[in-house]
């Protein structure tokens, strides 16, 4: 069951962890056990000398560590590195007309690397002569959602005095989707269910010119089945005494909100201030996810908790129902 510290709170007798506030963990110096591979693992050429890689996003390890980052390789060497709120990065400087296989790698907060995920192969387009002239304008963007976690999508070609080798799909001024040049459609899901979406699309040539962003589409997602599944429902709070170190532990249950599979994360509050985040998991036990905190030795202190899911969107969901607890009640 994954374990997490609130700020400044740590066993008595234990030397202080160095932990970012985003990841706070027990004291791990000891610990080896390596969290999970990257899933859904995908390599774009986006420009003669840029491949945009995505993969999905992965649950805290068993031992409670959290992941702190992801480690993109080509060849077996680290190329680029990103937080683990990330999900996607360009690798740039590429060579033109040249084969790459990629991987993604989880590092967790005490340094443990995951294997590599499935090597994904692709080869960048040839670099063009001389070339500053960016791809003309998509035409109109068209789409409509696709119930309630998805949005079909389609445009018109653009053009290019070389060829168009990819097109970036925006949600607002966050680019959330990268399709091949020869493409003009997409299905955009992991969205949230109610809610009011504004997409664009822009082309990119092989020079890594950029044409001007299409007319923003403007469009909802429906409510879907019981609300809008953006909330932890059935939120539970309990409080335990660790008899090994004489520490509160504050034991979290919830049943994570429908996202189509692709796991949120969350964020914890305690007397309304934010403690830490927690990465959720697609495969939770019983359609639960289940995580602890360390409270701190002290004794007859309540605590009013609550969470909330940020989803595979870049969206907050909403808070849960707040929970009370006291440290030995």
């Amino acid at each position: 069951m994954p374990v997490s510290r609130a700020p400044g709170l740590r066993p008595a007798g234990l030397l202080p962890c160095s932990v970012a506030l985003l990841a706070l963990t027990a004291c791990s110096g000891d610990d080896e056990r390596p969290p999970a591979a990257p899933t859904g693992v995908t390599a774009q050429s986006s420009s003669a000398t840029t491949v945009h890689v995505m993969w999905k996003r992965v649950k805290a390890a068993e031992d409670g560590e959290t992941v702190e980052a992801y480690e993109v390789l080509q060849a077996g060497k680290k190329v680029k590195e990103v937080d683990a709120d990330r999900t996607m990065v360009d690798i740039v400087g590429l060579k033109p007309s040249a084969d790459y296989v990629f991987t993604v790698r989880t590092r967790d907060t005490a340094g443990n690397h995951s294997t590599p995920s499935r090597k994904v192969p692709v080869t960048t387009p040839a670099a063009p002569a001389e070339d500053s002239n960016p791809p003309t304008r998509p035409g109109p963007l068209r789409g409509e959602a696709n119930g309630s976690r998805a949005a079909d999508l389609s445009w018109t070609a653009s053009t290019d005095d070389q060829r168009v080798v990819s097109y970036d799909i925006y949600q607002g001024n966050a680019k959330m989707h990268t399709v091949d040049g020869e493409e003009t459609r997409t299905v955009l899901t992991g969205l949230r269910p109610g809610t009011d979406y504004a997409f664009s699309v822009r082309a990119r040539d092989a020079a890594d010119n950029l044409s001007p962003a299409s007319a923003p589409l403007r469009l909802t997602t429906a409510q879907g089945e019981g609300g809008d599944g953006a909330e932890t429902e059935d939120f539970r709070a309990s409080v335990r005494k660790n008899t090994k170190d004489k520490a509160y532990y504050l034991d979290l249950s919830w049943t994570p909100p429908r996202t189509d599979g692709l796991e949120a994360e969350y964020q914890v509050y305690l007397d309304e201030v934010f403690v830490t985040t927690l990465a959720g998991s697609d495969d939770a036990p019983e359609g639960r996810e289940r995580h602890t905190v360390y409270l701190g030795t002290e004794e007859g202190k309540t605590y009013a908790v609550r969470i909330r899911p940020r989803l595979p969107d870049g969206s907050w969901g909403a808070f849960s129902t707040k929970r009370t607890v006291t440290t030995g009640s």
